[in-house]
């Protein structure tokens, strides 16, 4: 086994674990920590998929601001409610029947269609295309995103204040 194969099972043990680690633990606080290992974990497999943009915007976006954002709001509200805030996983035998049934249909698809084992190597760079994607082709989208992401900011600041 290559170190890269290695490195992908490690990473893909760690991002299932820490998925469980979400849903199976009690603690809101515990469960928030486990998704930001998961994040970081994706960000990994992006890494070997030689996607350092991607890893980037995975550890800068979702596991520093979003994990950030949702501690917060933890903190905020249980200082609001006056308790510990905790969640419990109803139904978690069919949701174990559900998602055992999909895992097999995803494996049965990807074993049908005979994907190539050899990676495409990889020509150019990757980031700047983007980038001068995102700043030419797509501007009009990628402006309208900030767009809403500040209307959703105000809109959450607006629902967070106290009432008078």
């Amino acid at each position: 086994m290559t170190p890269e194969v290695v490195g992908f099972w490690v990473l893909a043990i760690t991002l299932v674990g820490s998925a469980l680690g979400v849903v199976l633990t009690k603690n809101l606080f515990h469960s928030v920590l486990w998704l930001a290992l998961g994040l970081i974990s994706t960000a990994g497999v992006f890494l070997l998929l030689d996607a350092e943009f991607l890893a980037a915007v995975q550890v800068l976006l979702y596991a520093g601001g979003v994990i950030t954002v949702v501690v917060f709001a933890i903190v905020v509200t249980e200082k609001l409610v006056g308790e510990k805030i905790s969640h419990t996983s109803k139904r978690l035998a069919g949701g174990t029947i559900v998602a055992a049934g999909i895992f097999g249909m995803i494996a049965s698809l990807i074993q049908r269609a005979g994907l190539d084992q050899a990676r495409p190597e990889m020509v150019g760079d990757a980031t700047a295309a983007m980038g001068m994607s995102l700043l030419t082709k797509f501007v009009l989208p990628f402006e309208l995103l900030g767009v809403l992401l500040l209307a959703g900011l105000i809109a959450a600041s607006y629902f967070a204040r106290p009432e008078e």
